[in-house]
Parts: structure tokens; C-alpha cells; sequence
């Protein structure tokens, strides 16, 4: 066994046996902000087989904050998050097999992705994403992680398909999606135990100790010095769409998928074409600067500048068009430079 993993083989809960199981298991990480980047982290130096992150959007500022796989370069560089995340684990540890997408976990996508995957991880700021993880989890029987947090309060909880509710079932007893998008802020220490909270069970779930698993939700403040652990074996509803006796799995669905969508806390909506295209970034910067438009880019992206309003668009054809929550103006301006 690798000397890297010494100490985490001397855990009983491991061992060498559960250092194996984890080496051959695949994580699927769907958003790579600050939970996504910090599991990937912890599942990176745990020495987990193979990673696929996916994430939607670029490196910024304000991101440093919390979110901590990136660096002031990767924000000077306008880096794509799964695109930095990626660099940043493969120097982490080399033996991890990483895989990065730049795109939206849109369900399509993600019925692509979960071929061979053994646990998928929540990272993600909405709550659309969120109910497609959830009926790809029933679909297709594999476990995922479910963690938000804001301000300085945090949740998490496990499901695992046949043995717990699922995300949709809960939805009928908890209040989950009031706290999916804040302008009240996030302090680093409330990330950090969600983190935590979401990368033990996904030890646990990796090495394939099911009686282990929390099936408990578990919900904090750390402010206010509060927790809270709330059984939740009694949420589980037959008539469930999602993991019911007569299941449709009614969230994978694209057209169920709004197209145009406000981004959390952030005057910035983003725009999917109807259908996925690939676009040539290095002829678009020389068409729109020939219109007089500042573009900046790197290999993933470019930066449209249009006075207080910035658009960047990505090589699948989606835009974030920043400085705006107009979803008209926002559309107009995507049609403006994108036709």
C-alpha cells in the first residue's frame, strides 16, 4: 500500500482492504465552487480511483474566499473552474484519473456521465441541477451526496437509492429550496463542515460501508452554535415521481430545464442555447473586435466587454451576461452579439 495513505489505512474504518475499494471507485462531482473544489480536494488526497468534475462557470475574485483550489492567477487568467480544479488535482496527486468538463449539468449530460460512476457528489448552487442528480440516482441505483450552505449555516444528507428518502421526497417535509440562492453572504468555516460532513460519507459509502452511513439529515449554525440531526426514514412517499412504486423520473427532462437562469446571488444571467453547438472562439474574437468590442479569452472562453455590461461566452454556445438579472435584456444582448 502507498505510503501516501498510511495513515488513513491505520483508520479501522479503512484499512487496506478500504484503501483498495476506494482506489478502483469513480466520484462524480457536478458543480466545482467552494463544496465542489474542497471534496475534490479531500477525494483527491484520499486517493480515489477517478474523478469527473463538471462546472458551468470561470474563476473569479470574490471566489478566493472560500473556495480552495484556485488562486489569484487562475482569476487573472479567467480559468474555467473544472479546468483550474483539474490542473490544481493533478498536482495534488498524479495517480487520481481526472476528467474536467466545462458545461452545464444539464440531464442529458448527466445520463452520459454516470456510466461507471459509483458516487456522485452535490456541489452545485440550484436546485434544477439538484432534482436531475436525484432522478439519475434512482434511474440508474447510484448514491449521491446532497450539501448547501449559506451565510453560516450548512446542511447535508445522504441518499442512497432503496434505502432512504430522496431528494424530492424530502422536499415534502424540509424547506431545502429557500436557501439555494443569498445575497447574505458565506463565511469559510460553514463550507468547511460541509465539506466535512459530505466527504465522510463519501469515505464511507467508497469503501462500501452502508451500515456506517448517516441517514439522518443533518443541518448547523455555527454562528449561533446549533445542530441538528433529524431522522428521516418516515419522509420516504410511495407516490414519490422520483423513487416511487410508479416512478417517471419527471426532472430528466430537458425541457422541464429552464434555458435562461438568474445565477445565485450574482447580477449575472446565463444564457444555453436550445441546442448545444461548438463554437469557434478564435473567429468570434476577430469578428467582434472588428465591431469595436474589447474581447479578452483564453482557450476555454471570451470576455465581451459592452461599457458597464460584460458577456462571456463559452465554446458550447452558453453566455453569462453580467451586470444585469434581466432576463429580456440579457436575451437581447445574446442576440445582439451571437445572432
Amino acid at each position: 500500500m502507498d505510503e501516501r495513505y498510511s495513515r488513513q489505512v491505520l483508520f479501522p474504518g479503512i484499512g487496506k482492504e478500504g484503501q483498495e475499494k476506494i482506489s478502483k471507485k469513480h466520484v462524480l462531482i457536478i458543480g466545482a465552487g467552494a463544496l465542489g473544489s474542497g471534496s475534490a480536494e479531500v477525494l483527491a488526497r484520499s486517493g480515489v480511483g477517478k474523478m469527473t468534475i463538471i462546472d458551468r462557470d470561470y474563476v473569479e475574485a470574490s471566489n478566493l474566499q472560500r473556495q480552495q483550489l484556485y488562486t489569484e492567477e487562475d482569476v487573472a487568467e479567467k480559468l474555467p473552474k473544472a479546468a483550474a480544479a483539474e490542473k490544481r488535482l493533478r498536482a495534488i496527486n498524479s495517480d487520481v484519473e481526472i476528467r474536467a468538463i466545462i458545461g452545464d449539468a444539464t440531464p442529458d449530460l448527466l445520463e452520459e456521465l454516470v456510466a461507471g460512476v459509483d458516487l456522485m457528489m452535490d456541489a452545485t448552487d440550484n436546485f434544477e441541477t439538484r432534482m436531475a442528480m436525484n432522478d439519475v440516482s434512482q434511474k440508474y441505483n447510484i448514491p449521491w451526496i446532497y450539501g448547501a450552505c449559506v451565510g453560516s449555516y450548512g446542511m447535508s444528507f445522504s441518499i442512497i437509492p432503496g434505502k432512504t428518502p430522496c431528494l424530492n421526497c424530502l422536499l415534502r417535509s424540509i424547506p431545502l429550496q429557500g436557501l439555494t440562492c443569498d445575497t447574505g453572504g458565506i463565511i469559510s468555516p460553514a463550507v468547511q463542515m460541509v465539506i466535512a460532513h459530505q466527504t465522510a460519507e463519501a469515505l464511507k459509502i467508497l469503501v462500501e460501508d452502508y451500515d456506517a452511513a448517516r441517514t439522518s439529515f443533518v443541518s448547523f449554525d455555527l454562528w449561533r452554535n446549533e445542530y441538528t440531526s433529524l431522522k428521516m426514514s418516515k419522509a420516504k412517499f410511495a407516490g414519490c415521481l422520483s423513487c416511487g412504486e410508479e416512478r417517471t423520473y419527471p426532472y430528466l427532462d430537458y425541457e422541464n430545464m429552464t434555458k435562461t437562469t438568474v445565477l445565485c446571488g450574482r447580477d449575472t444571467v446565463q444564457i444555453r442555447p436550445a441546442a448545444a453547438s461548438e463554437i469557434s472562439l478564435e473567429r468570434l474574437a476577430g469578428q467582434l473586435s472588428s465591431l469595436g468590442y474589447v474581447v479578452k479569452g483564453n482557450p476555454y472562453l471570451l470576455s465581451v466587454e459592452m461599457g458597464e455590461e460584460r458577456m462571456v461566452i463559452f465554446q458550447d454556445g452558453r453566455a453569462l451576461v453580467h451586470g444585469t438579472k434581466d432576463l429580456t435584456h440579457a436575451k437581447s444582448i445574446y442576440q445582439r452579439i451571437l445572432g
